[in-house]
């Protein structure tokens, strides 16, 4: 049986592996809203994700970054400055979000 790695966990199917990525409530949106503005700080991300909280979206951001799949970019000023963008591995997940973005379009029914 063919097998799939990534940050040390073993998946057993590709699209388990890719919803490790992006499953979840918030982590496709924080990708979704990297790739419209980037870099973008901490606040300006919680702006576009109204209902996120400051210590749910600092996990999310910080497993988004060890996945590799956004970079944080960090300044040595004072106050602090810290930036987030996608990195290439992000970049490479667009087109399945663009296509969620389509098929949510094509199937949204009002109430």
């Amino acid at each position: 049986m063919k097998t799939y790695h990534l940050n040390g966990t073993i998946y057993y199917c590709p699209v388990d592996l890719t919803l490790s990525v992006i499953g979840g409530r918030w982590k496709g949106l924080i990708i979704w809203s990297l790739r419209q503005e980037a870099p973008l700080r901490f606040n300006e991300l919680k702006k576009r994700l109204v209902t996120i909280n400051d210590k749910m979206l600092s996990q999310t951001l910080k497993q988004l970054v060890e996945q590799d799949i956004i970079i944080r970019k960090s300044y040595n000023e004072i106050p602090p400055k810290v930036e987030y963008s996608l990195s290439e591995t992000g970049i490479q997940l667009l087109p399945i979000f663009e296509l969620m973005q389509e098929w949510g379009e094509k199937n949204n029914t009002e109430l």
